[in-house]
């Protein structure tokens, strides 16, 4: 997807305001997703210093994408010239962070990029001593987590895709395959289905199951397992999938686990009926975490109910107990409750959900019952 540059124009001019409302006077945005939300590309951050200067509403500071020399040319393709974006280079020798001053003008309040390495922190900071830093994170959060309908779009193709390799897994699920051999043939089949790559794969067999970041492992799936498979990747877009589907493999598991996975399925369909605007990100936590903990599998559910996604896996806004963001058309996040039994199994699902006008749209429609394979 290539961004309109009408698009990025607002962006930027959206970002600037931002700034001036949380009392910033600069932003400094090193290469990263941040970047990309507000350029529409950009390379990656080396030890050589390249970021986006963008002046706050009232400070006198022009945009400007300070950048090495020997790499301006990766940056050809962006329309800066359109936004207004002036590229000021450097080369090998010369202090970038002395630079970065004279463009910024004297700022008293900067504000840098979460994800810019330390280097760079500590070089701005003598360059600019009198400046107070902080994160920028939060200014560019209030942009990022209301979708566009372009990023939607990108996120329900994400969502589709990511569905077709959930609909695959009877050829990687197999007794006898270790988590790795099957976990190589979802990663394969990620990047069939529409991905640029595989951005992680979980496969959590048996008792690797009640783990849940686990990653691969030798262990062998074994039939009468129930398996964890969490997958996602972005497009070319940059745009994520995340989708979580528990499986048996070969044959129906326990009476005890299918009632429990019950009891989680129910939770997870009222967490995402329960998304509409105006509702605290906390109750949709909490209408999950009620169900399951009524259910007597309170302890057993250990982490956030879900997680903002977008051109980063993991952003805001997040879903989760001390929340109280009110949920807004546009917001796009994960419903994903889950139930570990540590050394026995575990189970979870998970869905991209976007709020709309008035409830919530799931991006992902694979069964969420527990498929015997």
């Amino acid at each position: 997807m290539s961004t309109p540059v009408e698009l990025l124009a607002e962006r930027l001019r959206r970002a600037a305001a931002e700034a001036a409302e949380a009392g910033v006077d600069l932003l400094v945005v090193t290469p990263g997703t941040d970047l990309r939300y507000l350029l529409g590309g950009g390379g990656d951050s080396h030890e050589r210093l390249t970021c986006l200067v963008l002046g706050a509403d009232g400070h006198a500071a022009p945009p400007a994408l300070v950048v090495p020399k020997l790499e301006q040319p990766g940056w050809a393709g962006l329309p800066l010239d359109e936004l207004g974006v002036e590229v000021v280079t450097w080369t090998d020798g010369e202090d970038p962070y002395l630079l970065v001053s004279d463009l910024a003008g004297g700022p008293r309040r900067l504000a840098v990029a979460d994800s810019m390495p330390a280097a760079h922190v500590f070089g701005l900071r003598d360059a600019l001593p009198g400046a107070r830093q902080s994160l920028a994170g939060g200014v560019l959060a209030e942009l990022r987590m209301r979708k566009d309908a372009a990023e939607v779009a990108e996120l329900r193709a994400a969502g589709a895709a990511i569905d077709r390799v959930h609909a695959r897994m009877g050829e990687f699920l197999r007794p006898g395959r270790t988590e790795a051999q099957a976990g190589a043939g979802i990663a394969a089949a990620i990047v069939a289905e529409g991905h640029t790559r595989a951005a992680f794969v979980i496969v959590g067999s048996g008792p690797n199951g009640a783990s849940p970041h686990h990653d691969l492992s030798d262990r062998v799936i074994r039939a009468g397992d129930v398996v964890v498979v969490d997958i996602g990747g972005p497009l070319a877009s940059g745009y994520n999938s995340d989708c979580t589907r528990t499986y048996a493999v070969a044959e129906a598991p326990p009476a005890a686990v299918r009632e429990a996975y019950a009891v989680l399925q129910a939770a997870q369909e009222a967490a995402c009926r329960a998304v509409r605007p105006g509702v605290d990100a906390q109750e949709v936590d909490a209408t999950a975490r009620r169900i399951i903990t009524e259910a007597g599998f309170g302890p057993r559910f250990v982490h956030r109910t879900g997680h903002g996604i977008g051109l980063d896996v993991h952003e805001a806004p997040y879903i989760v107990d001390g929340n109280q963001r009110v949920l807004e058309p546009g917001m796009a996040f994960s419903v994903e409750p889950g139930i570990y039994l540590e050394g026995e199994w575990g189970a979870r699902i998970e869905d991209i959900v976007v709020v709309t006008e008035d409830g919530a749209e799931r991006l992902n429609d694979r069964p969420r019952d527990l498929v015997v394979l």
